[in-house]
């Protein structure tokens, strides 16, 4: 069977309009993070899909807020707890659905 090639600038198309849906798709996560997080749990779960269907890079403002572990949308005091620690430099953050430990290091300003 032979297939077909998408040309670039369709290719660019399919990629601009996936990383649209993934935008709306983790706004409607956390608008509905408190009161339904079942849904936003498949919120998070279908943008994922998109992006591996179309090789998109979740951006990283956006990736910061999942769990790597059980990919449920993090939001502080509802599901997981954030804390900065000074002696590793980083920001950790523990998912309270599955504990699992999140560690984003940083750089002191001089």
């Amino acid at each position: 069977m032979n297939r077909r090639k998408r040309s670039k600038t369709l290719d660019r198309f399919y990629k601009q309009i996936g990383l649209e849906r993934i935008k709306i798709l983790f706004a409607l996560a956390q608008k509905d993070i408190k009161t339904h997080p079942e849904r936003s749990q498949r919120y998070v779960k279908l943008a994922r899909k998109i992006a591996m269907r179309y090789n998109i890079k979740i951006p990283r403002e956006i990736k910061r807020k999942l769990c790597n572990k059980c990919h449920s949308y993090l939001l502080p005091g509802a599901n997981c707890m954030v804390r900065t620690r000074a002696s590793q430099q980083a920001v950790i953050i523990k998912c309270l659905e599955c504990n699992n430990i999140i560690r984003y290091p940083y750089r002191r300003e001089k």
